[in-house]
Order: C-alpha cells, then structure tokens, then sequence
C-alpha cells in the first residue's frame, strides 16, 4: 500500500483480461481514440467515483485489431473506496464486465503487492496467429484469421519457425522505434516457435483447414509476430527461399519481405511471471 495519507494511500491490483481487438485502436490509452486502456480507465473511474481516471499498465501493447485471450495489467486503486465493498474482487469483476459489456471481459481481479509490475514482473509472453488455409471469404473468418491460397509446406514453415529460437536480433521484423538508428539492434529471445494443425469445431472450411503459430518470447517488438507470419506464409507458398527468416536474422533488412500479416488473426494468450514456460 502507498502512501500514509489514509485518503490518498493506494492498494495495487492485477487485472486479468480478455479483448476483442477489433472494436479498438490498439491497447495503450490514446486520449482521442477507442482503445482498451481507456475502455477499462472509464469503468474503473466510474465505478469506484473516481476524481481522474486511474493509469493502466499492461503486460504488452497489443496493436489495434488484435485480440487478447489473456492480457495482464495493473492498476492502483484507493485503499478505501467511496463506495462501500466495490473493491471485493467478484463484485468489481461483475460490476466491470456489466459495464463493458463483452468488448473487454475482466477474468479475475487480484490484489498484489506494490512491487509487481504488470509489464516489468513478466518473464515471457505467448501468442498465437491463426491461418485458415484454401477457406471461404466471410467477414466472420476474416475476424478471427487471415485467409490465404494454399497449398502451404508446414514442415518448411517449422523449419522457419525454428530459426527464431534463441537470442536474435529481429530488426528484419519490427517496426523501429522512433528515434532510433537503423544499426540499433532489436534484439529478443524467442523459447517457443512452432506451427501446427489446428481443430475447425464448426466445420467453417469445409475444404480447407486451419494452421496456427505458437510463439513464446521473453517480450515483442512492434509487429514483430505479424511480420514473422507474413514471411512464413510466403516460405510455405514456395514465394520465398526456405532459409530467408534465417538469413534475415543473420543479415538484418527488410526489402523484398511482405507487409505484416493482418492483425486480426494475432491473439495474445498468456503472460508469465515465474520463468519460461516448458
């Protein structure tokens, strides 16, 4: 707890959450635009009768139109709330959810201490980008995955894929950082890559199927997934030589590699705070 003022001091909360990216322009709070920060800075302040919105701090910034299967964040909140028992953490979790009405859903609500970070604290993030192959075009696939022509050769995509494993620099597929030199290396440790077949419960692509990316990091850069997705897919369609995104991580540059995958297919699914996950 913060502070020795008693109306002042602050508890710090883990907020555990759920997205649906395409309602927002990325998560950090922009004060002009939709965005998920701000969704759940509005419901808290409002809910609690806030004076100013609280500030939210999130495990990764995930850019406008992905999805989030579990996205964490922290939040300090008064110790003793204006109103009486908001901060019992089922009813803050119904009460939110009631508010935010499935754009955001709120999975758990958690006191922590004051030294857990939400972004800091993490050891690893994992996503995964979902590929419906040879599919029909419909606005509901096309929120969920990015369709492409097939055939792809999944084996030359993993041999890709593993590539990536280790401590690279990924200048090839990341968006820079502003005010940074293009020599600057972008270096991050990846754990876990790996393309696999996934199940199609409702029969969707009848004629075709769904393959989906797994991938474990210690942290991203900006674009990075999408772009590693993007490359990949055109290794699978034999658009590009099998051993590119190897020597791309070799030889950092970014001609004659495609655009970054569509974002609506890149769903972050877990964060971790205790080491690697195996």
């Amino acid at each position: 707890m913060s502070s020795s003022d008693p109306e002042r001091a602050t508890r710090r909360w883990r907020l555990d959450l759920a997205y649906d990216g395409r309602a927002f322009s990325g998560f950090a709070y922009q004060p002009r635009l939709e965005t998920v920060a701000g969704a759940l800075r509005a419901v808290l302040a409002r809910t609690l009768r806030l004076e100013s919105e609280p500030v939210i701090v999130g495990a990764g910034r995930t850019d406008a139109g992905v999805h989030a299967l579990h996205q964490v964040v922290h939040v300090d909140l008064p110790a003793q709330p204006r109103t009486r028992g908001a901060l019992e953490p089922d009813r803050l979790v119904t009460s939110l959810n009631a508010q935010l009405r499935g754009r955001v859903h709120v999975l758990a609500a958690t006191p922590v201490e004051d030294t857990f970070h939400a972004r800091f604290s993490a050891t690893w993030r994992a996503y995964r980008y979902l590929v419906c192959v040879d599919g029909p075009r419909l606005d509901a696939l096309d929120a969920l995955c990015w369709s492409v022509p097939g055939p792809l050769d999944l084996a030359t995509m993993n041999a890709a894929a593993t590539a990536t494993l280790g401590s690279h620099d990924f200048r090839s597929f990341c968006r820079r950082a502003p005010r940074s030199a293009p020599e600057d290396p972008i270096t991050r440790l990846v754990h876990e890559a790996r393309w696999r077949v996934v199940a199609d419960p409702f029969d969707l692509v009848a004629q075709g199927r769904f393959v989906r990316l797994d991938i474990r990091a210690q942290s991203f850069c900006h674009t990075m997934v999408r772009s590693l997705v993007s490359t990949m897919v055109a290794i699978g369609q034999g658009r590009l030589a099998p051993d590119t995104v190897a020597s791309r991580l070799e030889a950092p540059g970014r001609d004659r590699l495609p655009a970054p995958a569509p974002p609506a297919g890149l769903a972050l699914v877990a964060v971790g705070y205790d080491g690697p996950a195996s």
